[in-house]
């Protein structure tokens, strides 16, 4: 870093002290680089240390690009070929830091999620990166190289930052940089410093934004089904969830607004508002036929009697209401075959329509984010604008649930460190 009389001096300034401008920072420090990373909140790595319930699922054994949302869904591979789950398993290693594989090659720490982000900054603090929390950018002027040579060396970038901890301490300042990492994040979970600085940033810079939604979040219902969902409170099921072609195999979780859980989550990254999803509470049976079984064998029980045998006791009863009210009180036996097989049609096709989601206040990522039409997919640097980075959860790269994101963030942090 350089002081003079008026302004600090560094070759690269990050926005945004989470997953991806910490790996940015170290990167670029280990390469030689001053750098500043300025954190406007309290603390740094704040999703990192919420994430997995506490025990942070940084990355997944096996990561492709199918495992991404895009509107250029190749743009994630470089990056993510350029430094790998592998990759990040040997810093975690080095630092001894234990973790287990859990189901679908999710990789959790065994303590906690304060095990990763101990690690980053132990790597910042050899890279000499230095770390500002409290920190609020107002505004970001960029001044084109006088000299076409120097481009990539020359203090272009100008923000005017503001220290807003202990009210003794509150500052201003003028910072000039070469490069200009924003690793800002999305609007997902406002608390733990999500918002739109990002974007606005991008839009001065005359980038696009793709449609914002939130991702990787819980559905609300209306009328009977939230009223079910309510009575159902805690509920949870392993089931199919298809909307849009795309079909995830995981548990639900009914709540008091609508329905929850890892599949889910991992749908509402398809769903877009007046949508249905379509449930299959019996992915590895057919129902159909043990209804008809039944009925074969003269079987006396009720239908829902037969079906609590296979389902949580509460939900068959709820179903009931909703799938067969007219047989409620009739012996299996006495059923229609249409209607069983009506019956078995339902269960394994609960057609819902959401009446939205639980919003960003819950949701773990920002679907969309800044158009990667015009970032470098090898250095995420935009295109005809000299020193100017976008990295993480602000541009618009979506990974699925499953420490995905948390590889982007890697993965295109290390990219941007490479070169800025």
């Amino acid at each position: 870093m350089i002081h003079d009389s008026q302004t600090r001096k560094y070759d690269v300034v990050i926005l945004g002290a989470g997953a991806a401008g910490l790996m940015a920072g170290l990167t670029a420090g280990f390469r030689g680089r001053s750098v500043l990373i300025l954190e406007r909140s309290n603390m740094v790595g704040k999703k990192i240390l919420m994430s997995g319930g506490g025990r942070c699922n940084f990355t997944n054994q096996y990561v492709d690009y199918d495992n991404f949302l895009s509107e250029n869904s190749h743009f994630c591979i470089g990056a993510l070929n350029a430094y790998t789950a592998d990759d990040f398993i040997q810093m975690v290693d080095r630092h001894n830091i234990q973790y287990e594989i859990r189901k679908h090659n999710q990789l959790f720490c065994i303590n906690s999620s304060s095990d990763i982000l101990e690690m980053l900054l132990a790597e910042c603090s050899l890279a000499k990166v230095d770390i500002e929390t409290h920190s609020t950018v107002g505004s970001i002027s960029y001044s084109e190289p006088q000299n076409e040579n120097d481009k990539n060396d020359q203090y272009s970038y100008v923000l005017n930052s503001q220290y807003n901890g202990k009210r003794e301490h509150v500052r201003s300042d003028k910072i000039s940089c070469k490069s200009l990492v924003i690793a800002t994040g999305g609007l997902s979970v406002p608390t733990l410093g999500g918002s739109g600085f990002g974007y606005d940033l991008a839009t001065k810079f005359s980038l696009d934004i793709t449609d914002l939604s939130a991702g990787l979040v819980p559905f609300t219902f209306s009328g009977n089904i939230q009223t079910m969902a309510k009575r159902l409170s805690g509920v949870s099921r392993y089931v199919d969830v298809t909307c849009n072609g795309k079909t995830f195999r995981e548990h639900i979780l009914f709540t008091h607004r609508g329905i929850s859980g890892p599949a889910i989550l991992q749908i509402s990254n398809y769903w877009k508002d007046g949508q249905s999803i379509s449930i299959d509470l019996f992915p590895d049976q057919n129902v159909t036929d043990q209804l008809l079984k039944q009925k074969e064998n003269q079987s006396q029980i009720l239908i829902k009697t037969y079906l609590s045998r296979l389902l949580p006791r509460s939900l068959a009863n709820e179903l009931q209401t909703v799938f067969w009210p007219d047989f409620a009180r009739t012996p299996i036996s006495e059923v229609p075959d249409k209607s069983l097989i009506l019956i078995g049609s339902k269960l394994t096709k609960w057609t819902l329509i959401p009446a939205g989601t639980e919003g960003y206040r819950t949701a773990e990522v920002t679907r969309g984010g800044v158009s990667t039409e015009k970032i470098s997919s090898k250095t995420m640097q935009v295109k005809g604008q000299p020193g100017l980075y976008f990295v993480g959860e602000v541009l618009d790269i979506t990974g699925h649930l499953g420490g995905f994101n948390f590889q982007w963030a890697w993965s295109s942090g290390y990219a941007a460190g490479l070169y800025a």
